[in-house]
């Protein structure tokens, strides 16, 4: 699979990356096999959250013959220093590993939240002191609201953000700028969201909170170039194998084949209703595909 260079982290990073999410409640059989198949086609990067079920518990082992050929990532919801500690330390435990290549501030929603993770006994207290000591080599973060984000990175040189870049919406284009101004890498979630579950409707693929796109190949490869062209370097498809399986398939398509005139008029034609939207920004507006390419 080809890689990027993520950021100025000198990370080599494959396009897609292996979402821990994929083998939380899996057997460790299932799990071993997963993880196995990512390594094989080339996806050697894994990112995971204690926010993730059983995820870290699954994933360890799962990944500990190949811990020194990947990399890989962890976050913390906590946006104090002594929870802060108190789930690094656990995440490295339950991850069988002495160190995280990357470790991020887990969803920063507001601006209370900034403050808090940069106050004297804030989260970052303890992840600047986890650095100096080994335990991390990269810091970033992830987040839902653009004006949370680009408050954060004024605050701190954090290394990568991961962020939803999807063609249904219409924000994130303001951070990516910013990303690339700064060699931030950018990791794109919610590539392959469709819309939002509908009262009552079954969640064929339980571990996403959106209906991702399924039975379209077309839509899904179209959405995909359309999450890289607004600058993402990898992504990270839903949280299930099928999904990661084929993003990893058509990834090389789609960096050899750049969205064009002809996929924006099949995404435009594929917009979910207003009502469907999986996902509302508050303040941020609504444009069309072809406006936001």
């Amino acid at each position: 699979m080809k890689k990027i260079s993520l950021g100025k982290t000198g990370i080599e990073a494959p396009r897609v990356i292996f979402g821990g999410i994929i083998v939380m409640d899996e057997t460790p059989k299932d799990a071993d096999k997963y993880v196995s198949h990512a390594v094989d086609i080339g996806v050697d990067f894994f990112d995971v959250a204690p926010g993730y079920g059983n995820a870290e518990e699954k994933l360890g082992p799962a990944l500990k013959k190949y811990r020194n050929k990947v990399t890989l990532s962890c976050k913390t919801f906590e946006r104090t220093a002594e929870g802060a500690r108190q789930t690094l330390e656990n995440s490295l435990r339950k991850l069988q590993t002495d160190y995280f290549d990357l470790f991020q501030l887990h969803s920063m929603a507001n601006v209370d939240e900034v403050e808090r993770v940069f106050a004297e006994d804030g989260a970052m207290s303890t992840i600047l002191k986890a650095k100096e000591a080994g335990l991390i080599k990269h810091i970033g973060i992830t987040a839902h609201n653009e004006e949370t984000a680009i408050l954060a990175l004024s605050k701190f040189d954090f290394e990568t953000v991961m962020f939803p870049i999807n063609w249904t919406l219409n924000f994130g284009d303001r951070l990516a700028k910013l990303c690339k101004e700064k060699q931030i890498g950018i990791i794109a979630i919610k590539s392959l969201a469709h819309r939002r579950l509908q009262k009552d409707e079954a969640a064929l693929f339980p571990k996403s909170w959106t209906k991702p796109i399924t039975n379209d190949d077309r839509l899904g490869i179209c959405a995909i170039k359309h999450t890289l062209s607004r600058g993402a370097d990898a992504i990270v498809p839903p949280g299930s194998f099928e999904h990661f399986c084929f993003a990893a398939k058509h990834i090389d398509e789609c960096l050899a084949n750049p969205l064009n005139d002809e996929d924006i008029r099949y995404l435009q034609d594929c917009l979910p209703s207003e009502d469907e939207r999986f996902f509302i920004e508050k303040n941020q507006g609504r444009q069309t595909v072809e406006n936001r390419v």
